[in-house]
């Protein structure tokens, strides 16, 4: 982790991250965008949230707009309609059942439609800053298990697995680093290991054939 800690200084922010960062961790445009952004690259997720707090910033204001007026703001986002309805809903219920505010809990974000584990992990580490939640997409799932830190099949079992076995510390961190690293070098595909800083490291588990290592590329042009 402290080796990712150096390798991801200067990469690009995952999009939630960078919501977060720029909104000083609002929890209600965290919650949004994180909702958005499932199975939808970072930088479609980036403008589609930019857009919707752009005309409605708050839950009140969201839970105002139509339907189709969110997914006209949210569109190309993958499964924009689905995700329209709720976005809305969600701002119903935070209006109407916790006072515009955003739940603090696991069990009350739960509740919320479209709302998992994965999404409300995110929401407790980067908006209240919790120090006991890991937060596990499919990057975090893929790497892990690449790198035998766990043997699961699914990404609530990764969950459950990670807080066995990786220190306390890192728990808040763990999203942050391996999805920075699965976005630009540990790919799904056709991983980069020639340019991994865990290299020596990593056994590899369930890959079949690396990519081509950029470092290599740039002595081939030079």
């Amino acid at each position: 982790m402290r080796a990712l800690a150096q390798a991801i200084d200067g990469l690009e922010l995952p999009a939630v991250e960078k919501i977060s960062e720029s909104q000083e961790d609002d929890p209600f445009q965290v919650l949004i965008a994180t909702l958005l952004s499932a199975r939808t690259q970072d930088a479609t997720t980036f403008a589609a949230s930019t857009r919707l707090f752009s005309v409605a910033r708050t839950p009140r204001a969201v839970a105002a707009l139509s339907v189709k007026a969110i997914e006209r703001l949210i569109y190309p986002v993958s499964f924009y309609r689905h995700k329209a309805r709720h976005v809305k809903e969600t701002c119903r219920i935070l209006v109407d059942d916790f006072s515009s505010r955003v739940p603090t809990t696991m069990e009350e974000l739960l509740v919320l439609p479209g709302v998992g584990r994965k999404t409300a992990n995110l929401v407790l580490i980067l908006a209240f800053k919790s120090q006991g939640n890991i937060c596990v997409d499919t990057h975090v799932h893929r790497i892990a298990n690449r790198l035998a830190w766990i043997a699961t099949t699914t990404p609530d079992e990764t969950e459950q697995a990670l807080y066995r076995v990786a220190p306390a510390t890192w728990w808040p961190l763990i999203n942050l680093y391996l999805v920075t690293w699965g976005q630009n070098v540990c790919r799904p595909v056709y991983p980069r290991c020639g340019d991994c800083v865990l290299e020596s490291l990593c056994p590899k588990v369930g890959v079949a054939r690396a990519g081509r290592s950029t470092l290599v590329a740039a002595e081939v042009v030079s």
